[in-house]
């Protein structure tokens, strides 16, 4: 059976660019359209949809509007269709928070030079998720900064090297998941954690921001040249790809690179975990959590090879199974875990 879909934009000219891509595809089927948030609600009624596309901004309703209400009476898969821009960021995380899944750029005529990878992008997130049909809580409830970290385990890694570094990478899905690790994090984490969460570049610093509203540990967006510092969480900018090196001094810091035109996703998990591995042999944790593609199998293979540990997320709890299954399915992972288990695998190996 196709993933059924209903597109959902005040944009004639987006609804038929979406269209058009997801019907390219036999296995997905348009199962019809909506011009604003007061009409989809009816359509999701009437068509019962695997999977909802959602614009951000329209009339009569706006797409969040509509989400909350979707939500709360016929919850279903939906992916936002978002401008890159500032506030566009703001709108899709507050959406993200509500209930989405993941989104989608709206500036599709900007990005023509890349419309193949975009069209397969969207096409494998509308096909996993929408067969899936999972659809996250409500509404997220963070640890707030009162409540007790996870408990180290006595029973948990047994390492003769201490860790100098935890690495996470993911995507889909992945700022919900974030949301269930980084508040569970002890505010003297005696560690630097580094992030790529695969998302454009406006997007990055207000989900740098929102996490630090929720943590212990300081998260921010992390800068060309900056030194690691233990207990803050650097946050991979989406206008390049991040990695790791050592300084003049010999400390470490952040390197900026966006001259890498052959890596599909930006930022890359592989790029930044590769680069953890060299300059932390024996000593990165590697963390893989949910997201569709294979980004992060290579960088944990590094991880690995020289020594350090690895850390899977769980099937059940995968929004999409892809990046995590491409590390279990290759053997590197040491342990494969559900999410809610993973902030207390992070305590127990440092």
């Amino acid at each position: 059976m196709p993933v059924r879909v209903l597109i959902v934009d005040d944009s004639a000219f987006m609804r038929s660019a979406l269209g058009k891509m997801l019907s390219s595809d036999p296995e997905v089927e348009v199962a019809g359209t909506a011009r604003d948030g007061l009409d989809a609600l009816d359509k999701v009624v009437q068509l019962k949809p695997d999977l909802v596309t959602m614009d951000v901004e329209m009339p009569r309703m706006d797409g969040i509007e509509a989400l909350r209400r979707i939500m709360a009476s016929n919850p279903v898969p939906v992916i936002m269709v978002s401008s890159l821009t500032m506030a566009g960021a703001k709108a899709t995380l507050e959406a993200l928070e509500i209930g989405a899944v993941d989104f989608i750029p709206k500036n599709l005529s900007d990005l023509s030079i890349n419309i193949v990878n975009i069209r397969e992008i969207l096409l494998e997130k509308v096909k996993q998720i929408g067969r899936r049909r999972i659809v996250p809580p409500r509404r997220f409830t963070a640890v707030r900064p009162e409540a007790s970290p996870p408990r180290p385990d006595p029973s948990g890694y047994r390492i003769e090297r201490r860790i100098g570094i935890v690495a996470i990478g993911t995507s889909t899905g992945g700022p919900k998941a974030l949301q269930e690790v980084l508040p569970k994090l002890p505010k003297e984490f005696p560690v630097p954690v580094v992030v790529v969460q695969h998302m454009p570049p406006a997007f990055t610093g207000p989900f740098a921001e929102r996490l630090n509203e929720l943590c212990r540990v300081s998260v921010k967006e992390a800068e060309e040249g900056e030194s690691l510092k233990p207990g803050v969480v650097f946050v991979a900018p989406g206008r390049g790809h991040m990695s790791i090196r050592k300084g003049r001094t010999g400390e470490c810091v952040v390197s900026v690179s966006e001259n890498r035109p052959d890596l599909i996703y930006r930022p890359s998990a592989d790029v930044m975990l590769a680069s953890v591995a060299e300059v932390f042999p024996g000593r990165a944790l590697g963390v893989i959590l949910t997201g569709m593609g294979n980004d992060g199998e290579k960088g944990m293979r590094a991880i690995k090879s020289g020594g350090g540990r690895t850390i899977a997320e769980d099937e059940s709890t995968c929004v999409v199974y892809g990046m995590s299954r491409s590390v279990v399915e290759a053997g590197l992972a040491d342990k494969v875990v559900p999410l809610q288990e993973v902030a207390g695998e992070i305590v127990n190996a440092v």
